[in-house]
């Protein structure tokens, strides 16, 4: 199977300036996500998609591959997808955001299992188990529940579901923004318009739901830090991560 890597990249961050150049244990930001996602071995090829000069020229240095996209592209499956028109030949993409810095190449196994052996289905997503009143209750981790069949029912900044009966306990998962997409339905997805519960909660993966597509949610055991803070910037420095 032919599977692309898209590591979209803006320069420009409203809550951390410069965030895929901010240097993590003495290593960019940017050169990390792109360096674990080539451990992956399954992937066919690891393309990362930025409007920066300054981010091409610092993967070039280490050898990889970059697209130059429009800074005028809405969101990061925007990018992903005009990468991925440039390749017809890939079945299957991968949309790994650039500030996942302790993504491991086991992770994106997981989330690419579906597709690997065979299954239906348009996307896949992944996340782990919230194990804290914290993490559940935090607005800035986005919460999913799952059916019977482990596609998304419902993705939230919220704390979801609200627990009426104490003594029952129901899966509650947080969200890791990586996604693989069927090439065609990512394609076709960019296409398809804003909806008012992505625009209300600011989570893109809504859209797709909105307009009666299915997630599926692929679970793994690694915890990782997402990078948007100068708080998680400073936890990042003495996170353990070991790689695959």
């Amino acid at each position: 199977m032919n599977i692309l890597c898209v590591i979209p990249s803006r320069i420009g961050s409203t809550r951390l300036a410069r965030k895929p150049l901010r240097l993590i244990q003495g290593k960019a930001m940017i050169q990390r996500v792109y360096e674990n996602a080539l451990r992956c071995k399954v992937l066919t090829k690891v393309i990362v998609a930025t409007d920066s000069t300054e981010i091409r020229d610092l993967i070039e240095a280490i050898g990889g591959t970059v697209m130059m996209t429009d800074a005028a592209l809405a969101t990061g499956s925007d990018r992903v997808a005009y990468v991925a028109n440039a390749y017809p030949e890939m079945e299957v993409v991968i949309n790994l955001q650039g500030d996942e810095p302790f993504i491991k190449a086991s992770m994106l196994e997981q989330l690419l299992a579906p597709f690997l052996r065979g299954d239906s289905l348009a996307m896949s997503t992944l996340a782990f188990p919230i194990e804290s009143q914290d993490e559940f209750n935090n607005p800035g981790i986005v919460k999913v529940i799952t059916d019977n069949n482990s596609d998304a029912l419902y993705f939230s900044r919220a704390a979801i579901p609200y627990v009426r009966v104490k003594t029952l306990t129901t899966p509650v998962y947080h969200h890791l923004g990586l996604y693989a997409f069927r090439r065609d339905f990512l394609l076709y997805y960019t296409t398809l318009a804003p909806t008012p519960l992505e625009l209300t909660e600011s989570l893109e993966q809504l859209r797709a739901m909105e307009h009666g597509y299915k997630i599926r949610v692929c679970l793994t055991e690694h915890k990782t830090i997402e990078i948007n803070t100068p708080e998680e910037l400073a936890a990042a420095q003495t996170f353990v991560f070991n790689e695959d």
